[in-house]
């Protein structure tokens, strides 16, 4: 099995990227919003234990599944501890499967982030995203609050891609991502 984690920040184009991965590989999709939307629809607000524990439980069934590989997105804040903790707690479900590890880092300057956080996937996929003054002001936000941009030398895994996709079609990150990994 293949555990994609394909990571960067709000509206970089994890999901889409992961999308066009998933056309040319035989990997399943997870993107972090398939457990958020959910929850939001469901208690109003945002949850955080009820996605913790939906993803769980997605994570420990596919895990023990005879499929290929998932891509998981995340936006990982490499200044909190427990995103760090979180990826080590998803790769303890899948590491007794013998699963392979892949880290993929999307990253974009904000301008070209807040044109993305408008297309029509996006929008057509994360409902909590419609309202776009306040989707745009939480994208600023975060960008000051969190870094999730990795520094040079911070990702200590083997199998480690950055691609600056700012210019690249989804398709085009894909193929990179596959090739670079031979998925």
């Amino acid at each position: 099995m293949k555990l994609v984690f394909l990571f960067g920040n709000c509206a970089v184009g994890k999901m889409t990227v992961g999308q066009a991965l998933c056309d040319i590989t035989r990997l399943k999709l997870f993107h972090n919003h398939m457990t958020i939307e959910p929850v939001i629809a469901l208690f109003g607000d945002y949850k955080p234990r009820a996605v913790a524990r939906l993803r769980d439980v997605i994570f420990e069934e596919f895990a023990a599944s005879d499929q290929y590989g998932m891509v998981f997105t995340y936006m990982w804040a490499f200044d909190q501890q427990a995103d760090w903790d979180y990826v080590e707690h998803v790769k303890q479900i899948f590491a007794p499967y013998g699963t392979e590890f892949y880290y993929v880092e999307l990253v974009a300057p904000q301008e070209i982030r807040l044109q993305r956080n408008v297309s029509e996937n996006r929008l057509r996929n994360k409902a909590s995203k419609r309202d776009i003054e306040a989707s745009n002001r939480r994208l600023i936000n975060d960008d000051l609050k969190y870094r999730c941009e990795s520094l040079p030398g911070e990702i200590p895994f083997e199998n480690y891609l950055r691609i600056d996709n700012s210019l690249l079609s989804p398709q085009e990150a894909a193929r990179r991502i596959q090739a670079h990994f031979e998925l």
